[in-house]
């Protein structure tokens, strides 16, 4: 008779659900894990694969995300997934971008330097060197393939740690230590953990609509192919990029940033743009990306999204070839003030929700936190 009975079970196979299980692997409990889609399909395969610690908040937020990037490398150690130890750099093309930069390097808060126009350019040969004033560079951040690191993980904890899988199966109830699934099955655990990601419908609805969680979407693309005359390293952000993460918010010159850019032009405001590239391990680039929350939200892309993000790109970049090979989007969960929302409706069970778009930067820091 199979065992139905667990220390812990976790809904919700996306990285925040994997992180769960690798934590509680990891404190020697045995783990069952379900997810409703044959494999993870939402905002953990859809993102840049960027491990980024630079945008989180010194402090608290900044050492999780660090803790974090321990953990990936654990995994890219032991062959479970590839993790680039690439770094980032932030462009700088205006006058304003470049003192944000300089007033957060003097902060001392994180991992981080100046870099003159030439040192840029060194670590970022397809950087636009027209108007280029020089860039930040972080070696802290990781580049992971999302598109494969998520079936690797849950393929690991199975294999080497005993977790037993069951996707393609939806939980419709939990109450207490009992879960049920969509076909009347049930499992029994000491603990349950809810990582549903967007699903604020299913398991808890009540708690999740009173949590002021919204859902957010992006639409990202990626392009064909480069040549060898396009090798980059290192993750690329944009002086646009520093009104979305809060670690830089405690900037003076911040402001005067975020007031040219509303004046120049407010659409990329509306839709929440900011951007950033990437480059695979099969040279394509993967470029984004925009943030449209609640109501906003539709399920058609709005192609003057796209061409904004190519636009703003084209400024600071220079890729052989901009041909784009893929279009998609992503719909995550985030809470306006919490880094993710905890809570615990029931005893011994616990929801953790809404990484926002740090899913991948801070799951397995959050995990071990939220297992404590």
């Amino acid at each position: 008779m199979p065992n139905h009975k667990f220390n812990v079970a976790i809904v919700g196979a996306g990285i925040v659900g994997l992180a769960h299980a690798w934590a509680s692997v990891r404190q020697g409990r045995s783990v069952i894990l379900f997810d409703r889609s044959p494999k993870a399909q939402g905002a953990t395969v859809r993102n840049f694969g960027m491990i980024w610690p630079i945008g989180q908040l010194a402090g608290e937020l900044y050492d999780t995300a660090l803790r974090s990037r321990e953990l990936w490398l654990e995994l890219h150690k032991a062959g479970v997934v590839h993790a680039d130890d690439c770094g980032s750099v932030h462009l700088a093309h205006r006058a304003d971008e470049r003192a944000v930069l300089e007033e957060f390097v003097a902060g001392k808060t994180h991992d981080c330097q100046m870099l003159s126009a030439d040192e840029t350019l060194q670590k970022v040969p397809i950087a636009n060197s027209d108007g280029l004033l020089g860039g930040m560079w972080s070696p802290t951040e990781l580049r992971v393939d999302p598109r494969v690191a998520a079936s690797k993980i849950a393929s690991w904890l199975q294999s080497a740690h005993g977790v037993k899988l069951h996707f393609e199966t939806p939980i419709v109830h939990v109450d207490g230590g009992t879960l049920t699934s969509a076909d009347g099955a049930q499992w029994h655990a000491e603990q349950t953990v809810i990582c549903s990601g967007s699903d604020l419908k299913t398991l808890f609805p009540e708690v999740l609509a009173a949590s002021r969680l919204k859902l957010c979407k992006l639409q990202m693309l990626r392009t064909v192919a480069q040549n060898s005359s396009a090798n980059q390293a290192a993750h690329i952000a944009s002086g646009l990029t520093l009104r979305h993460y809060s670690s830089f918010n405690h900037c003076p010159s911040l402001a005067s940033l975020k007031q040219r850019v509303a004046n120049e032009n407010p659409t990329l405001d509306r839709y929440g743009i900011h951007v950033m590239a990437t480059q695979s391990a099969s040279a394509e680039f993967i470029l984004g990306d925009s943030h449209e929350y609640g109501d906003d939200i539709e399920p058609f892309d709005k192609a003057e999204i796209d061409n904004l993000i190519l636009q703003e790109l084209r400024k600071i970049i220079r890729l052989p070839d901009w041909t784009i090979s893929e279009r998609w989007h992503g719909v995550y969960a985030k809470h306006p003030d919490l880094p993710v929302f905890r809570a615990t409706p029931q005893p011994g069970v616990h929801v953790c929700v809404g990484p926002g778009g740090a899913g991948m930067t801070m799951s397995f820091g959050l995990a071990e936190a939220t297992l404590t």
